[in-house]
């Protein structure tokens, strides 16, 4: 599985963004897929996740501000990305992992900035 995120940029507080992650391969739906983030300085970390069913997780700096879905039937993850903070200034990266297999994407880099 290869993984391709897109959607980044540079959005002023208050703003909205869509991050969009495109697997490449066969099962998709079968893979949990994680949108993680990492800030300069500072370690990487998970913002938010979708198993295979479609349950979801957030991390608490971000509930409420993104959303998290997927649409197996283009093999394609999304972050809903609203309310947007200077803190959420990041690179994005996508995983896809089952319990034998794990996948990261490149980041895709979003500022937010007035």
């Amino acid at each position: 599985v290869q993984l391709q995120a897109s959607g980044g940029g540079l959005v002023q507080p208050g703003g909205s963004l869509r991050l969009s992650c495109v697997a490449s391969g066969s099962d998709f739906d079968y893979y949990a897929i994680g949108w993680f983030r990492q800030a300069p300085g500072k370690e990487r970390e998970m913002v938010s996740c979708i198993s295979s069913s479609h349950s979801t997780g957030y991390a608490d700096s971000v509930k409420g501000r993104l959303t998290i879905s997927r649409d197996d039937a283009r093999n394609t993850a999304y972050l809903q990305m609203g309310s947007l903070k200077p803190e959420d200034t990041a690179v994005y990266y996508c995983n896809a992992w089952n319990m034998n297999n794990d996948y990261w994407g490149q980041g895709t880099q979003v500022t937010v900035s007035s």
